[in-house]
């Protein structure tokens, strides 16, 4: 059966891959991965059932004053679709709704009026950066700071997310405005967990919501509001416009495409230099020609950014310095003190960007701690026209900024957060054939190092990445920084599941140490023990068996029998050779491994537990249940008492105890034992967790063993729609779901439908661990055994149960 499933309770849940749940019960935070378990204070628990928000609480980036025309059918539309589309949605997309549209088209502006206008009737109104997963996680911790920072000031950032979900779901009535969403299918999880208040989204794209949420496009202004908005913006509030200033603005909202951001652009020039409307249209006939084929919001502001820029720099020429280093960083919560190195007085700063605020290049955050660039303000700066040395405007500031900003020795946790999004902007923004520079990868390789050690280490890719290719052109291919770079990025690829790309890096790294340190040297070993467990993952045996037991020999001769590390290398090739099917050798080296554990580390430390219960699985595999079983009814009751009931590892257990009962011929304990396993991964993770899709292929394998063949049907059934869907044809559990199912159709007399099933698991089986391996010959028995019953026109019932239940995995 699988191992690292997860606890569940009664009270709040999660759905999803990222999701976080927390059970309240006994304050157990996991992420919807099953990455990482977070530990959440039974008094922080209290807190969040307890605390409540005060009236009008949130955290909008911005006031809803000022000129805001055209839209007001579709702020009346959009409260109308988050009121009434609940029933009709179900469950996860309750209450959410998604404005997709050009850049510059005013999405976020809308939704921010939206929830202006709508706060009072939200028991909490929260704004969070969603142009990634990361991104919003850290906009869920800092609904924690806010509501009870007596707790979140001391802690990390995802225990503050995991508690600001707890809340969440304890406190109804709330919304939540997910803006700039990138990527639609990082909504669904919080969809699911959070069912009790609205969900608002804006996004570019108009495409991957139809799961999600239903959607509304947003379109340009009409040419009456764009005109009307225009003149707002040049005149002020106070001056009606003249008919022939009406006409002027008219004939020039239709030249910027009617699109909002371009308009607000020109209307804060026309305003603060006193320009009239025509003089503005003469000057932007000498930079535009009307594109045919409709609007095209970049080119469309670069049209009218000279001017604009050139305005600026004349009233403070600070002010263009600044907004070019802004053009790399994150576009949202840029810290002013952030900008110090490139304008250190504060007064001066504050009067640069306040010029950039008067010409609406930038907005100030409500606390005016900090501002905001318009994302396409961004694209717009960026692909300016680089300098003699070889940067574009402002780059160079902008990696100069970073490399201070992470240089100090302490950076608390929540000043980390702050930084992050930004040092992850300047390396994802890195221009083509641009300058390399070893104190920028620093940067980057500091920021991944606080995620890896937040246990974050899968979000590290876009930062390892940038600061391996800086490293190879400033350093070397073999530098020793250039090695652990290269050696962290294959880690963070892991981590995320992409082994196709770990295993290249990997094998690199390791012929590289080789070669420059020596093949005994430490490095040189880690390097080994990283290569051949990926190879594991990847199910290639052949290669990581003999890379395991090169590495096991020279620890021991090297390190000593009884080392850390020489113990982990024994029980990573205990574990590989139990893979394998080569028990004969596994278990001597279990059992070994546990002598010395319980010696040196004593009998309840969590990795003697770890390696007793892989001792136990390894007696399951070899069918020896009266060793196996007391073996792991002494780790439950052991992971009971030191992690407590709710613990993954604890739930491991209760997982492969009942395996155990299973095999052994007793299904009615194990049924009681896999439902319990069930529900309570189904409450915290939601209905389509991988880990969920196992505990309900092993439900089955045991309804099936105890001769419920129709429930064991419908059950596998779903399990193998959802695996193939979530997990990929060929994941080890898809497969595993395919040949289930076919054996459950071979059980109820109906070989012509389990023929093609097995067809294809012999195939994969065949593929992956191959031709004599017991399951692929399990599935080929049964395939024939099926191809002669639809012959003969008979039924049929499996002859071997080779994938019947997926065995205890070891920890």
């Amino acid at each position: 059966m699988t191992d690292n499933l997860v606890p569940g309770s009664s009270g709040p849940q999660a759905a999803g891959l990222r999701s976080i749940a927390v059970d309240g019960s006994v304050g157990v935070a996991i992420t919807g991965d099953g990455t990482q378990v977070v530990m959440v204070p039974a008094e922080a628990v209290r807190w969040a059932k307890e605390v409540d928000a005060p009236p009008g609480a949130g955290n909008l980036p911005g006031s809803a004053s000022g000129v805001f025309v055209g839209r007001q059918h579709d702020l009346t539309e959009l409260r109308r679709l988050l009121t009434d589309e609940g029933e009709a949605a179900v469950t996860q997309v309750s209450g959410s709704r998604a404005i997709h549209g050009l850049g510059g088209i005013g999405k976020s502006t809308l939704a921010l009026h939206y929830a202006h206008t709508h706060r009072r009737t939200y028991t909490l109104v929260w704004w969070i950066n969603a142009a990634s997963a990361e991104e919003i996680v850290s906009s869920l911790a800092s609904l924690a700071t806010q509501l009870c920072p007596q707790w979140a000031v001391t802690t990390g950032v995802q225990k503050r997310a995991a508690w600001a979900i707890l809340w969440l779901q304890w406190h109804p009535g709330w919304l939540l405005v997910f803006d700039n969403v990138e990527d639609p299918a990082e909504l669904r999880h919080y969809l699911g967990t959070l069912p009790d208040g609205h969900h608002l989204a804006t996004s570019r794209t108009a495409t991957g919501w139809h799961a999600i949420a239903p959607t509304m496009p947003l379109g340009l202004l009409d040419a009456d509001a764009a005109t009307h908005l225009l003149c707002g913006l040049a005149l002020g509030p106070e001056q009606s416009p003249s008919q022939e200033q009406r006409q002027e603005a008219a004939a020039l909202a239709a030249q910027l495409g009617y699109l909002p951001l371009a308009l607000e652009q020109a209307g804060a020039y026309l305003f603060e230099t006193g320009t009239s409307l025509a003089d503005y249209r003469i000057m932007l006939r000498q930079v535009m020609d009307r594109p045919a084929g409709g609007i095209d919001p970049e080119r469309t502001i670069t049209r009218i950014w000279d001017h604009t820029l050139n305005a600026v720099e004349r009233r403070n020429p600070q002010a263009v310095t600044l907004l070019n280093a802004m053009a790399w960083l994150a576009p949202d919560g840029i810290p002013r003190a952030l900008l110090a190195p490139l304008c250190p007085d504060p007064l001066t700063r504050g009067e640069a960007l306040g010029a950039l605020h008067a010409y609406n290049m930038i907005a100030h955050s409500a606390d005016r701690q900090s501002v905001n660039v318009h994302r396409l303000v961004q694209t717009v700066l960026r692909h300016r026209p680089t300098a003699s040395d070889g940067y574009p405007p402002g780059r160079q500031d902008a990696e100069h900024i970073i490399q201070r900003a992470v240089s100090y020795d302490e950076i608390d946790t929540l000043e980390w957060e702050r930084l992050l999004p930004h040092v992850i902007s300047v390396a994802e923004s890195t221009p083509p054939h641009g300058p390399a520079s070893t104190e920028t990868a620093d940067a980057y390789h500091a920021a991944a190092q606080y995620l890896y050690y937040q246990g974050r280490e899968a979000h590290t890719i876009r930062l390892r990445t940038a600061a391996l290719v800086q490293r190879e052109q400033v350093l070397g291919d073999t530098h020793p920084s250039t090695l652990t770079s290269r050696n962290n990025l294959a880690s963070a690829y892991e981590s995320a599941g992409d082994l196709q790309r770990a295993i290249p890096l990997y094998e690199a790294t390791l012929a590289q140490h080789e070669e420059i340190l020596g093949d005994t040297h430490p490095s040189t070993l880690t390097s080994r023990n990283n290569l051949a467990y990926t190879y594991w993952s990847a199910g290639d045996l052949n290669r990581a068996i003999p890379l395991y037991e090169a590495t096991l020999a020279q620890r021991e001769e090297i390190l000593g029998d009884t080392h850390p590390s020489t113990l982990t290398s024994r029980n990573n090739l205990a574990s590989a050779y139990r893979a394998a099917g080569d028990l004969k050798q596994a278990i001597p080296l279990y059992e070994a491994t546990l002598a010395q554990r319980e010696e040196i580390l004593g009998d309840t430390h969590p990795d003697t537990l770890t390696c007793r219960n892989n001792l136990a699985s390894a007696y399951w595999s070899a069918g020896d249940l009266q060793r196996a079983i007391p073996l792991f009814e002494v780790v439950l009751e052991q992971r009971e008492r030191v992690l407590g009931t709710s613990h993954p590892d604890t739930m491991t257990g209760r997982n492969n105890l009942a395996s155990a009962y299973f095999k052994a011929g007793d299904p009615e304990r194990a049924i009681e034992l896999l439902n319990a396993v069930l529900v309570q991964a189904e409450q915290i993770l939601g209905d389509i967790h991988p880990h969920c899709l196992a505990a309900r292929n092993n439900l089955a394998s045991a309804y099936l063993i105890a001769g419920d063949v129709e429930r064991a049907i419908e059950l596998l059934e779903n399990v193998l729609a959802q695996a193939e869907q979530i997990l990929g044809d060929t994941h080890p559990t898809t497969v595993t779901s395919r040949s289930n199912l076919a054996d459950a159709y071979l059980e109820s007399g109906a070989p012509a439908r389990a023929i093609p099933l097995l067809e294809t698991a012999l195939a994969q089986r065949q593929q992956f661990l191959g031709d004599m391996h017991p399951d692929t010959l399990a599935i080929r028995n049964n395939l024939a055994h099926a191809r002669r019953a639809v012959e003969h026109g008979s039924t049929a019932t499996s002859m071997t149960d080779a994938d019947s239940q997926q065995a205890p995995t070891a920890d």
